[in-house]
């Protein structure tokens, strides 16, 4: 698969309503820009044998909380899938392809693996993005003891109530004021749109403005006409050199958001491509 080939399948596969995105195709078609050679059908084929063998074990407590038990004892003992601290800024950890072939990587890539054979299972499950985490939320039907719990698929599927989440919140952030949309579920969207945000983040650091590019120009497909990814882009467009897209995204960024606080610093940068632009024809 070529990257338009595969810029273009992601463009189809999230074009649609969020409940109708293809998760695990949409996170392959991602990483297939990256990996020419990479089979989406024969990844997915992987997962749906990962949930095959998962459905096949016995079970100790009633479902569903048996069969969560029953998936985090698969993933994390058997399968040994667990979050990579050693390297936690290697872009490999973001791929769903390395993440399946490795058995590790960030928390959010990680959970899409668990959220994909979930959902074969038909368990309740969301993603949920607490602040500098990424959670699995289990949402069993409503009754005595059945309050949702959490699954941390970074350190091999500890199970958190709703205080653990807070409590670590709390000791992660000085003067934390905890708010229900911390542990709200997030859309598949939303899922996609940080993978991506993780790869231009680093991908900036580094320097690297062409898979930068390409990261926020995915982005954009997912939420169109998005402030800060306009901004975003047209700031790598300028480091690029590629003066008159800068100029014509900075613009943008202006027209969309009129009132954001760094718009007379983007004006004077907009104002900038233009100046080099004209020098240079």
């Amino acid at each position: 698969m070529t990257r338009d080939e595969a810029r273009q399948q992601f463009a189809a596969l999230v074009g649609v309503e969020d409940s109708a995105i293809d998760l695990a195709r949409a996170a392959l078609c991602l990483a297939a820009e990256e990996y020419p050679e990479l089979s989406v059908d024969a990844y997915v084929a992987r997962l749906e044998t990962m949930a095959r063998e998962a459905a096949d074990l016995p079970l100790e407590t009633a479902p569903p909380l048996g069969r969560l038990l029953v998936l985090n004892h698969y993933l994390f003992a058997e399968q040994g899938f667990v979050g990579n601290t050693y390297s936690y800024y290697d872009p490999r950890n973001s791929f769903l392809n390395e993440v399946l072939d490795r058995r590790t990587g960030l928390p959010i890539a990680l959970a899409t693996v668990y959220l994909e054979i979930a959902w074969r299972l038909e368990l309740p499950v969301a993603g949920v993005g607490m602040p500098s985490h990424f959670i699995v939320g289990f949402y069993p039907d409503a009754g005595p003891g059945e309050a949702p719990r959490y699954v941390d698929v970074f350190h091999k599927g500890v199970l958190l109530t709703r205080d653990d989440c807070i409590a670590r919140l709390r000791a992660q952030f000085r003067n934390f004021e905890f708010r229900e949309e911390h542990l709200a579920p997030v859309t598949k969207r939303q899922i996609l749109t940080r993978m991506l945000t993780n790869l231009k983040v680093l991908y900036s650091q580094h320097e690297d403005w062409d898979r930068a590019l390409a990261a926020v120009e995915r982005i954009l497909l997912l939420t169109p006409d998005q402030p800060g990814e306009v901004r975003d882009r047209g700031m790598i467009h300028l480091r690029r050199g590629a003066l008159r897209a800068a100029a014509t995204d900075l613009e943008r960024y202006t027209e969309l958001a009129p009132e954001a606080p760094d718009r007379k610093a983007v004006q004077e940068q907009v104002e900038l491509a233009w100046k080099l632009y004209a020098m240079r024809n």
